[in-house]
């Protein structure tokens, strides 16, 4: 076991991002193994969790981000970072976080120009092909989406003016959702539970024959093809994007033509836009602050930290997850424990200077390295 291991946790800076990557009670696990914890002044308290609920686990709370970035081995944040933050950057440095690198070009090259570890919560895999740091946010991320495409229905919002569920003798919303993963079940759960007509399309008939299962045949199934999805969007109150290719950008499903057969004052609310978006007028990123824009008559939602909305919920059910993994990293050093586990292997997107996933380096146009080549030379 390499110690002392110093674990640096910053306060996040993305607009209305109040999660924290450590709980005090995280930071008090990594003390009782013999590690370090220093966590930025203030990072804990959009999540609830005071400065002083840190330093009684055994933290060091430093004023500045600066202090935490330059004493920590590794550096643990909730969303990329930011480039005020790639100052920071310096060889021997890990940071473990969400990355989305695919859609994060001037990132990668930071990260890379700086030889940054990047270890990357969204592509950390099991062998069954889950990927266990994304699914409690993708939970959070799918529900969201539903209550919010329901406020911005309201007229008042923009929308259409229509209840997602209706009343007795007057029809509900449908809701389309592009992708029957995480993302897509978990919203098809809320729009079902209020009362919606749902509609899920995906790739797989696999998944659309379980997703049927799962619902007992009351939300319908669709399988993904260019006609199909046209034909699902012209109907759609509440247009969903739910898909995902671990560590790629995003596909672009819905054109700018299908958009604009859309109902006015419809919403599309697209969960994939910090993997560039599956919609093709998704051509920003918005944010709590200022989340929608209209185009061609419909809103569009791009919010790419949705679950920061809901911090308390967000950082337990993120850090439930994000822990273990912290944990092999400090107690074996950042090499031995990629070396033992397959998972974190996969979840290394830079090392040493070089992009380490294939999907990352195409979507940025950098070379890709296998990482296994990297960690015997």
């Amino acid at each position: 076991m390499t110690n002392p291991f110093v674990i640096g946790v910053p306060k996040e800076l993305k607009n209305n991002e109040n999660r924290v990557a450590l709980t005090p009670g995280g930071a008090g696990l990594l003390r009782q193994h013999g590690h370090q914890v220093i966590v930025e002044a203030g990072a804990g308290e959009g999540s609830g969790f005071a400065d002083s609920d840190y330093a009684g686990e055994g933290a060091s709370v430093l004023e500045k981000a600066a202090e935490v970035w330059a004493r920590a081995d590794m550096i643990m944040k909730v969303k990329e970072p930011l480039p005020s933050e790639y100052g920071y950057f310096r060889e021997n440095l890990t940071i473990f976080t969400y990355l989305h690198l695919a859609a994060e070009s001037d990132l990668t090259h930071a990260l890379v120009r700086s030889k940054v570890t990047g270890i990357a919560y969204e592509t950390i895999q099991l062998p069954n092909g889950s990927l266990p740091l994304l699914t409690p946010m993708s939970e959070v991320a799918g529900r969201m989406s539903v209550q919010v495409g329901a406020q911005f229905l309201e007229k008042f919002y923009g929308g259409r003016g229509i209840l997602l569920g209706g009343v007795p003798g007057v029809p509900p919303a449908d809701v389309i959702i592009l992708g029957g993963g995480i993302v897509g079940t978990n919203a098809a759960k809320m729009a079902f539970g209020l009362g919606a007509n749902v509609m899920i399309i995906d790739r797989s008939a696999d998944r659309l024959r379980y997703l049927d299962d799962v619902f007992h045949g009351q939300i319908r199934t669709l399988m993904s093809n260019p006609f199909n999805i046209a034909s699902a969007v012209q109907r759609a109150d509440l247009l969903i994007g739910a898909v995902l290719i671990p560590g790629a950008r995003a596909p672009k499903l819905v054109t700018e033509d299908m958009v604009k057969q859309m109902k006015q004052g419809s919403v599309i609310v697209d969960v994939a836009v910090d993997q560039g978006g599956s919609i093709a007028t998704i051509d920003r990123v918005t944010t709590h602050s200022n989340p929608v824009y209209e185009k061609h008559g419909v809103l569009h939602y791009a919010v790419a930290n949705m679950p920061g909305a809901v911090p308390r919920t967000s950082t337990l059910a993120l850090t439930n997850v994000t822990l273990t993994y912290a944990l092999e990293l400090a107690d074996k050093g950042i090499v031995p424990a990629i070396r033992s586990f397959a998972e974190l292997r996969l979840g290394v997107n830079t090392y040493q200077g070089h992009v380490t996933h294939a999907a990352v380096a195409e979507s940025v146009g950098l070379p890709y390295r296998k990482l296994e080549e990297l960690l015997i030379l």
